[in-house]
């Protein structure tokens, strides 16, 4: 007679070790990856660079971080802030640093009732103004680590070249929303750049992303996702990004950090804003990111069944092990390379919870209504 509480618990086994093994697989193809890399002969000849910031109520931001961004150890580049409909002082700090500094140019947009625009007219409005082919892109909140960002960021460029993916972290403060947030866009960067280093480049980050102007209107600008509220980064990656014309750059002075968010609503709204462009993904992209923490609930779902019914504990615990001792082992040595710290511990629980709380903000927007065209 057949024992059907065995038979279940057998494939909930089969299911734990397949998901085991996906996850190990994304450990030590994709993530691994971003630790073992080494780029490529970096040319010597330093191309001329627009950098763009596009800024709406900034003024505090602009300036505590612009400073850094005009000061690069770099001969030849300009930086275009666009003003965009600004409310506060923005438009006093910008003027005190255009008497500063020669190579800051100002592009304002004023406000026009008749007209609302999200943040993709602004970075079209610095786009268009700039006058050199490469364009590096930041925001407003945005410090890069060195004076050697700008250097590093756009060294990779050449005839085949045209998409060079940074990294960009979150400042340290206390808490644990801030440990959070911080592991949440570290492990997204072990995803895109590992990803990108394996030839699949699906995003970038508008706090640190090159790519070249000629490329944006050869390809005319955002194309079918212009009408969408978040996109200028990720989609413009995905829809245009390969693995023979992408880069990566993560080495020590090229990252950028930016101001994380206080509160969890004020989070919460930042991360449905970035999940809203998910689903315009390629389909092979899609497939990809959604296998992992599927995979990862499965997983872990597996396991305490599996344990709650003492069924081949021995073997289950083996399984759990290799999977644990590979997750702890990565994620610390990117830790170190993407110079972040204090994150692996709290890393095993966040393992556990991230991808439901990721599948509840998703759900959350798609049963929400769509929100106003609004900037940010």
């Amino acid at each position: 007679m057949v024992d059907h509480d065995n038979v279940f618990l057998l494939v909930i086994f089969s299911v734990f070790a397949l998901a085991a093994t996906i996850q190990v697989f994304y450990y030590l193809f994709y993530y691994l990856s971003v630790y073992l890399y080494k780029p490529s002969v970096i040319k010597t000849i330093k191309e001329p660079v627009s950098i763009i910031i596009c800024a709406r109520d900034e003024a505090e931001n602009l300036s505590n971080f612009l400073p850094a961004v005009l000061e690069q150890d770099y001969p030849d580049y300009e930086v275009i802030v666009v003003n965009d409909c600004s409310e506060d002082n923005s438009y006093d700090v910008l003027g005190k640093y255009l008497m500063q500094y020669p190579h800051l140019k100002i592009s304002t947009i004023n406000k026009d009732p008749k007209f609302t625009h999200n943040k993709k007219f602004a970075q079209f409005i610095g786009i268009k103004a700039a006058k050199k082919d490469i364009l590096l892109f930041t925001d407003a909140d945005c410090q890069p680590e060195s004076d050697k960002w700008l250097e590093g960021m756009t060294s990779h460029f050449d005839d085949k070249i045209s998409f060079v993916l940074g990294y960009g972290g979150y400042l340290k403060e206390k808490g644990l929303l801030n440990r959070y947030i911080r592991y949440d866009s570290m492990t997204i960067a072990m995803q895109y750049l590992g990803m990108a280093i394996r030839g699949i480049p699906y995003m970038g980050v508008g706090r640190n992303l090159a790519y070249r102007r000629s490329v944006f209107f050869t390809n005319k600008g955002y194309g079918a996702h212009n009408h969408l509220i978040s996109g200028d980064d990720d989609l413009f990656v995905n829809t245009n990004a390969s693995g023979r014309n992408t880069c990566v750059e993560f080495r020590n002075g090229t990252h950028t950090r930016s101001i994380p968010c206080s509160g969890i609503k004020e989070w919460i709204t930042q991360k449905k804003r970035y999940l809203t462009t998910a689903s315009y993904y390629k389909l092979r992209d899609k497939l990809l990111l959604i296998t992992e923490p599927a995979t990862r609930i499965f997983f872990y779902s597996a396991f305490i069944v599996l344990l709650s019914f003492t069924f081949l504990w021995p073997y289950v615990l083996a399984v759990f092990g290799i999977r644990l001792l590979t997750q702890i082992i990565i994620f610390a040595l990117v830790q170190k390379k993407l110079n972040e710290s204090g994150l692996i511990t709290y890393s095993l629980f966040f393992d556990i919870f991230s991808p439901v709380i990721n599948s509840i903000v998703y759900l959350s927007n798609i049963w929400s209504k769509p929100g106003k065209n609004i900037w940010k």
